[in-house]
């Protein structure tokens, strides 16, 4: 596994550059292994997947962990206000950072990525194909 290393800065969408990182390192398939920083707005998709929460406010980034497959990021965030109190759920195109946001990204190289419809879940779910191996690990 090789590994991305990046810093995000005041106004950067996090999800959006995530994802242009990945497509400009041609990378395929890769987890998010540590984000750190703090973001003034919030856009998350909450756990029923129909209702979205919109905050103007600041965050520290408490969890970053997801992956991102052919350029397409599903990464889950929590976020903890000034009290402490956290929200989370599914990182949206729109929480941009406040001050900082330090990124590690781990690149699968031994493995390719796609989507194809799960019908129990209902949704297209990313499946994981060892390239040397060829064997579909779900």
């Amino acid at each position: 596994m090789r590994e991305l290393a990046f810093r995000l800065r005041r106004g950067d969408d996090l999800r959006q550059n995530i994802e242009e990182k990945c497509k400009e390192a041609g990378i395929n398939t890769a987890v998010v292994l540590s984000g750190v920083g703090c973001v003034y707005q919030a856009k998350i998709r909450l756990a029923d997947a129909s209702k979205y929460l919109e905050k103007t406010e600041d965050f520290e980034i408490v969890s970053l962990t997801g992956t991102v497959s052919r350029g397409k990021a599903h990464i889950h965030i929590s976020l903890a206000d000034e009290k402490g109190n956290c929200i989370g759920g599914h990182l949206e195109k729109g929480c941009l950072i406040n001050t900082t946001c330090e990124l590690v990204l781990g690149i699968l190289e031994e493995y390719e990525t796609k989507r194809e419809f799960d019908p129990k879940s209902g949704y297209d779910e990313i499946v994981f194909t060892r390239i040397k191996e060829g064997k579909d690990n779900d």
